[in-house]
């Protein structure tokens, strides 16, 4: 199983893409975000950072699982 550099990068890329898009949509549904982010909470504020975190990791993982199997 060999990846050459630009495959690697797409899917770091989408993963994170994907991810991002995943965590925002998840804590807006949790209602933990504000239309400005000065009005969120130091706590809320580390709860979306981690959300988007987790949620790139894992289509991260998820694409490179399927892309290199």
């Amino acid at each position: 199983m060999t990846a050459d550099l630009l495959t690697v990068l797409i899917i770091v890329t989408l993963g994170a893409f994907f991810g991002t898009v995943l965590g925002l949509f998840i804590g807006y549904l949790a209602k933990t975000q504000q239309r400005e982010w000065s009005a969120i909470s130091r706590r809320e504020r580390l709860i979306n950072a981690a959300l988007v975190l987790g949620c790139s990791a894992l289509c991260i993982a998820g694409l490179a699982l399927y892309a290199f199997r």
